[in-house]
């Protein structure tokens, strides 16, 4: 397949009705394929009733079989964590929704296009000891000539607000090149494929707040995501579609763990706490 088009920096695909009835409804056409991706990542344009957008499809044909995660349903734990992100009122994750499409099944989710240089740098290595003022250490990093830097990304609330939520989904997948800054302030992640394991998996590089006091806004967050979350709620039911019941308990658990710590969590050692490569 051809490279897809580039959209505008920092451009969001205009959705001039509801993005998710779009997704879900609209007529797909192939226009490209993301090639830096492990999995099949189509680009695409998608049309219902008079409007229009560009798209993610990624089918569940073209997802490559990973030894810890059963074959066949990370479409299903993308939209899974949309769900979540959705129920925090964040709107960290773009409109995800799982379709039938021009290779069977996949999740479907709006394009948008980051703007590296909206906002200001995420993420940086500096050659000193300390991060500075408005940056939080992540882990010393050897680069060239067997010099080393410290990793570390900004201080920010949007980012903060994307660790609570990596922290709930147990994203094992954080990388760089998933979080998409966008020209009007928003800031958007994705690849959410590798989440709601029942084991700790999580890997991310924005561990800069690990072990610190929740802001009180994440603390209130996760008080209504565990009613969100109860049996009987709208939000357990369509959860119970897309995982299974042990990964539903455990996330019930990882969030009641979040409340009782109100802190940020910490690298269990258990597994690597870095996603490779970083970005």
């Amino acid at each position: 397949m051809p490279a897809p088009e580039r959209i505008p920096a920092g451009a969001v695909t205009p959705v001039p009705g509801d993005p998710l009835t779009l997704l879900a409804k609209g007529e797909l056409k192939v226009l490209g394929q993301v090639r830096e991706a492990s999995n099949a990542v189509l680009y695409c344009e998608i049309s219902h009733d008079g409007d229009s957008a560009t798209c993610v499809y990624k089918p569940v044909a073209g997802e490559q079989p990973l030894w810890d995660f059963p074959d066949g349903n990370l479409a299903r734990r993308e939209v899974a964590s949309y769900e979540i992100s959705r129920a925090t009122g964040w709107g960290l994750i773009p409109p995800t929704v799982l379709r039938d499409g021009p290779y069977g099944e996949g999740m479907c989710q709006l394009w948008i296009e980051g703007d590296p240089e909206a906002g200001g740098a995420l993420l940086a290595l500096v050659e000193e000891d300390e991060p500075g003022d408005g940056w939080k250490p992540v882990v010393l990093a050897e680069i060239e000539e067997g010099r080393t830097a410290l990793l570390v990304h900004a201080d920010d609330e949007r980012l903060r607000r994307l660790a609570v939520l990596d922290a709930v989904i147990n994203n094992g997948d954080r990388k760089g090149g998933h979080l998409l800054p966008t020209g009007d302030g928003r800031l958007y992640g994705i690849d959410h494929g590798v989440t709601f394991h029942v084991e700790d998996k999580l890997r991310t590089l924005l561990w800069g707040w690990a072990g610190e006091p929740l802001p009180d806004e994440a603390v209130a967050v996760l008080a209504k995501l565990a009613d969100d979350l109860a049996d009987g709620t709208l939000l357990a039911t369509r959860l119970a579609e897309l995982i299974t019941a042990a990964e539903l308990a455990a996330l019930r658990g990882r969030v009641a763990t979040l409340r009782e710590s109100a802190a940020h969590p910490q690298p269990s050692g258990q597994w690597p706490a870095i996603p490779w490569p970083p970005v």
